[in-house]
C-alpha cells in the first residue's frame, strides 16, 4: 500500500513534469516566432518598407556584422534575411500558429504562392507535421497535386471552425513510394503493392482516414466480393470506398464501386453518418470518359510509383 502510493506520487510528479516542460516549450516556441517577426518588420521599416525591403541588403550585412559579433551566430545575414522575409511573407502576427516551430515557417518561407504556405500551414496544424514531414510533403509538391475546387482562395483554418470535402484534400496523382522497378512489377503484384502503400499513406489520400481494412469482404446473396480498402474519415464523417486499377480507368469501374458504395450505405453506414464517398485509383484516365462520372460523391484520381529516396 505504502509503495502503491509513492509510486502514484512519483507517476503525478513526472506527470506534471512533462506537461510543464510542454508548456514551455510552446511559451518558448511563440516568443521565439515573436522576436524573430518583430526583427523582421524593423529591418523593414529601417529599409523604407515592404516596397524598398529588397532593396536593402547593404544594411543587413551591417546588422549582420555587427549583432553577430555581439550575440553569436544566430544573427548572421543569411538569419536576418529570413526574419525580413518571415515579416513580408506574414505581415499581421495574428496569422501565425504557434503550432509551427520557426524551423517550420523558414521551409515555407521561400513559398511565394500565400495560398500554398496556407495549404502547409493548414497540413502541419491537422496532422501535427514535424518538419521532416512538412519537408517531404513540399518536396512531392503535394500542394500542386491537389483537387481542390479553388486553389487561389485558401484560408488558414480556424481549428476551432473548419470544415473539409475528399475533393479538399484528394491529390492528382497520388505519389507511392516503393523499392522496386515499377517497369518489372506484374498487374498483381503491383495491386497488391498499392494496396499496402495506400494502407500506411494516409497523407496521400487527405487527414482523417482510419483504415477498417484491406480486401475487406461483403456477402451478398451467397456471393462475396471484396472491397479493396474501406476507411472510415471522421473529418468528414463518412466511410470512403477506395478501390484501385492498375490500368486505365474503364466505365464498369464506375458501376463496381458504386455497387459498393451503396452496400456500405444500406448496410454499415449509420444514421448520423454522412453518405458514402468513393475514391478511383487508376493507372491513367480518359478525361473524356471520367468527364461522364456524374455522381458527387465519387473521385478518380491517377498513381504515380516513385522509387525510395527519389
Amino acid at each position: 500500500m505504502i509503495e502503491e502510493k509513492n509510486y502514484n506520487n512519483v507517476v503525478e510528479l513526472i506527470a506534471e513534469l512533462e506537461a510543464n516542460k510542454y508548456v514551455r516549450k510552446i511559451k518558448d516556441n511563440r516568443e521565439t516566432l515573436i522576436t524573430y517577426w518583430n526583427i523582421g518588420k524593423s529591418i523593414v521599416d529601417a529599409q523604407g518598407g515592404a516596397e524598398r525591403a529588397n532593396y536593402g541588403d547593404n544594411l543587413i550585412k551591417k546588422w549582420s556584422e555587427k549583432l553577430s559579433q555581439e550575440f553569436g551566430n544566430a544573427y548572421k545575414k543569411t538569419q536576418l534575411f529570413n526574419m525580413r522575409q518571415f515579416y513580408l511573407c506574414f505581415p499581421k502576427f495574428r496569422s501565425l500558429s504557434g503550432i509551427l516551430s520557426w524551423t517550420h515557417y523558414r521551409y515555407l518561407l521561400p513559398i511565394k504562392n500565400e495560398n500554398e504556405r496556407n495549404y502547409y500551414i493548414n497540413q502541419v496544424i491537422l496532422n501535427n507535421l514535424s518538419v521532416r514531414e512538412l519537408r517531404n510533403e513540399i518536396k512531392n509538391k503535394s500542394f500542386e497535386r491537389l483537387s481542390y475546387a479553388d486553389k487561389e482562395n485558401i484560408k488558414l483554418i480556424n481549428t476551432d471552425n473548419y470544415s473539409l470535402t475528399l475533393s479538399d484534400m484528394l491529390k492528382e496523382p497520388i505519389i507511392i513510394k516503393t523499392n522496386k522497378d515499377a517497369n518489372d512489377i506484374e498487374e498483381k503484384v503491383l495491386h497488391k503493392l498499392l494496396i499496402s502503400m495506400l494502407e500506411n499513406k494516409f497523407l496521400e489520400l487527405g487527414i482523417g482516414f482510419a483504415l477498417l481494412g484491406h480486401e475487406y469482404k461483403i456477402k451478398i446473396d451467397n456471393r462475396t466480393y471484396k472491397i479493396d480498402l474501406l476507411f472510415f474519415n471522421y473529418k468528414i464523417n463518412a466511410f470512403v470506398v477506395v478501390e484501385i486499377k492498375a490500368r486505365e480507368y474503364m466505365p464498369k469501374d464506375k458501376g463496381q464501386i458504386e455497387f459498393y458504395m451503396e452496400y456500405i450505405d444500406k448496410n454499415i453506414k449509420e444514421k448520423s453518418n454522412n453518405k458514402t464517398e468513393g475514391i478511383l485509383i487508376v493507372k491513367k484516365k480518359n478525361k473524356y470518359v471520367v468527364e461522364y462520372v456524374s455522381n458527387k460523391n465519387l473521385y478518380i484520381t491517377t498513381y504515380k510509383l516513385e522509387k525510395e529516396g527519389l
